[in-house]
Parts: C-alpha cells; structure tokens; sequence
C-alpha cells in the first residue's frame, strides 16, 4: 500500500513538473518574471502591463499586472487596448509589399513618381559658419529617394525627435512630427524640409512609413484604415485593432501615469485615440490587444498566413524580415545611439534583424526581429525557436528597460 503511494506522489510531481512546461517553455521562470514585474507596480515605476509569450503556435503565457488607468487605479485587463505607436510600422510595410506583389508598385520606383511634390529634394549639410558654430547648407539631392528606402529607412528623411542636429532643428520648427495634422499639411511640411543625409547612405529613422502610408492611400484612393482593417485586420481576426477606439471600447484603453517613474518628468500628452485622427499615420497611429497583435506576428512566423487566411507570400515574409543594409549597417553603427537597432542588428523592411547568433548583448538567435513603440509596447519574433514575445505598456521612460526585461526572461524559459 505504501508502495503505491509513493508511486501516486512520484506520479503527482512528474504531472506538476510537466504542467511547469508547455511547448518547451519553463511557466516557473515566466510567473517569477510577473512576480518581478508586480514589484515593479508596487514601487510604482511601472502602471501596468500586459504580457504573451507563444511557442510552436501555442499561447503559452498571457498575463495582465497593474493598472490600466494608474489614475483611477482601473485593474489591467488582458484585453486592454494599447496605443502601439512606431509597432505600427510593420503593419505598413506589409501592406506595401501587397502591392507590390500584386504588381502595383515596385520597390525600386522613385517617391516622386507618387508624390510629384518629393521631386525637388534637398540634403542638408552642416558648415562651420562664423566662430565655428554650425550652419546648415542645402545641396541637391543626389538621387531620388526610393520606395525601398521609406521601408529600409535610408531615405534621408528623419524626425524632429531623437537626438538633435540642424536638420532636425528645422523639423522642430514646423512641428513636422505631429499626428495632430492633416495629410496634406504633413505632405507639404515634409516636402519642403532637408534630408538629414543623401538617400541611401545611411539609416536614419523618421517620417519615411508615415510618408509611405499616405503613398498607399494615393495609390489605392482608400485611407490607411481602411487598407489595414481590409487586408489584415479583418483577415486576421485582429478585432480590436485600428486607428480609433469605438465608444463601447473607450474602458479598455490603457493610459500612462501622469508623471514618468522613470524620468520624473510629465507624460507626453499620448495620442487621442478615441476622436478620428486628421491623418492616419503608418508609423505610429495604430492600437491594438497583445492578442491582436500576436496574430499578427503569428502569420508572419507561419510564413505569411493564418489560419488560412493568408496577408503575404513567403518570399514576402522572407523579403520583409531579412537584412536590407548590407555594408551600409557599419557606417550606420558607427554613428553611435541615433542607430536605435544596435549592436548586431540590421534592418529589414520595417524591423530589426539579427545577423548573426553572437555579436549582440541581446540573447536571441540568428534572423530574430524586433520593433517597439514611443510608449513602451515591444515584440520580437525568433524563427529559429518558433518563437514570439510580446510586451504592451503606456510606460516611456521604462520602455528599454522593460523590453529588455522580458526578452531576458523569455529566453531564460526556454527548455
């Protein structure tokens, strides 16, 4: 009788250890990282948060902690609604290289040719001017700037945000940024400022999806949302996805602290995503749940379709996800932070791309890739596990460390 007992317990902590596991994923090392990131809440530098972790296809671990509105101290809810910001730019690049497979556009055709405004462009240049301070000079452009350099970001064209030169100075000055514009007052800005460098010598991240975006909606004579909710979120069961949250929706948006923990100063005012916007912007206009998200990603690791449903080839996924620098990633890393995939990254159509297995401070594999958002949202995807991590929170000055975080423990659970 003791016998079988013995047999019953050691029957009983084999089941348990198992239960620990799903699809080579240790969930003991995962909740000890929601225990951790619970901690974090308690101390208040981190709102909330919503985490998914997939493996093999699987949904191994999706937990929610803290709060959706730190304000009103609203529970976070594994269905919260995140402004997803510049993780929309993936979504973009897809929806260009749709096009492109159905013979409507070529990656090599000059922007110009869609939007006649880019034909005069300028490339600024900074000179020592009187006392050695710097002016900023206007030298022609030397070749026209490609579709494929808005997908890859060599196009020239940057942000008025992220670091500072001249250029970027002129950017501020015109508040070319701003989501909270027109189409067309964003188009004329944008067309009348300099290049940060000649178009494709270097990768300098901006406005280039968001230019690419207001191309595809010349092209196609349909607005971004309507492109996305179309050809990929409808076709993916992304219900909760868009460019604005309907009023039956507006409980599940999660919002971000009044003051950042982590730099102690306010909040960015964070995008009104419960009014239509004046312009859809494809680099960083969309929200969506980790859920949704996640089916998004899930297709691109399964090769561009979902549960039959299919949003790309896979040579498009291929084309999307492998390097596109080439020789131009070491002069890009040289120039230090402003080359925001860093050390082992390349970059593909709209992500960054591992190159190889080491050179990177980042536990990963060969071919991984990875985005986030303004606000703190992050995923990355690894072919070679089958794997997708994904980490939404309206959090700013936190958003590096969390996303490093997680992907430390992440990686750590694998079996």
């Amino acid at each position: 009788m003791r016998l079988w007992r013995l047999l019953a317990l050691g029957m009983a902590l084999l089941g348990l250890a198992l239960a620990q596991v799903r699809e080579g994923v240790d969930l003991g090392v995962l909740q000890a990282f929601k225990a951790r990131l619970e901690a974090e809440v308690a101390q208040g530098r981190l709102p909330g948060a919503v985490v998914l972790v997939a493996r093999n296809g699987q949904v191994v671990f999706h937990e929610a902690v803290g709060y959706l509105d730190p304000k009103a101290r609203t529970p976070m809810a594994k269905e919260a609604i995140f402004r997803i910001y510049s993780m929309t730019k993936p979504l973009t690049s897809v929806l260009a290289l749709q096009l492109v497979e159905e013979g409507r556009l070529f990656l090599t055709d000059p922007l110009a040719l869609y939007l006649p405004e880019f034909r005069e462009i300028r490339v600024g240049v900074e000179r020592a001017g009187p006392e050695g301070r710097p002016v900023l000079e206007l030298a022609p452009s030397q070749r026209p700037i490609t579709l494929y350099d808005l997908l890859r970001h060599t196009s020239g064209i940057t942000y008025g945000i992220f670091f500072d030169s001249l250029v970027k100075q002129e950017y501020r000055k015109v508040n070319a940024d701003a989501l909270d514009q027109t189409r067309e007052e964003f188009l004329a800005k944008l067309a009348r400022l300099p290049l940060q460098f000649q178009p494709g010598t270097l990768w300098e991240y901006g406005n280039s999806t968001d230019l690419l975006g207001h191309l595809l909606e010349r092209v196609t004579g349909k607005s971004l949302a309507e492109l996305m909710e179309e050809r990929i979120f409808r076709p993916l069961g992304m219900v909760d996805s868009g460019f604005q949250v309907p009023p039956e929706k507006w409980g599940r948006v999660a919002e971000p602290p009044e003051r950042d923990p982590f730099t102690g100063t306010p909040t960015p005012l964070p995008l009104n995503v419960r009014e239509a916007p004046k312009r859809y912007s494809g680099g960083a206009g969309a929200v969506a749940t980790a859920q949704d998200y996640h089916r998004f990603l899930q297709a691109l690791l399964n090769g561009g379709e979902l549960g039959g449903r299919r949003i790309l080839s896979r040579k498009g996924v291929e084309l999307l996800t492998q390097d596109h620098l080439g020789p131009l990633y070491l002069p890009s890393l040289q120039r230090g932070a402003p080359y925001l995939p860093g050390f082992g990254y390349g970059f593909g159509l709209g992500v960054a791309v591992r190159l190889e297995d080491g050179g990177s401070p980042l536990p990963g594999s060969k071919g991984d890739y990875y985005w986030a958002g303004l606000f703190g949202t992050y995923f990355f995807v690894d072919p070679k596990e089958r794997l997708i991590g994904v980490f939404m929170m309206q959090n700013p000055g936190g958003r590096t460390y969390y996303a490093g975080l997680f992907r430390n423990a992440v990686y750590a659970s694998l079996r």
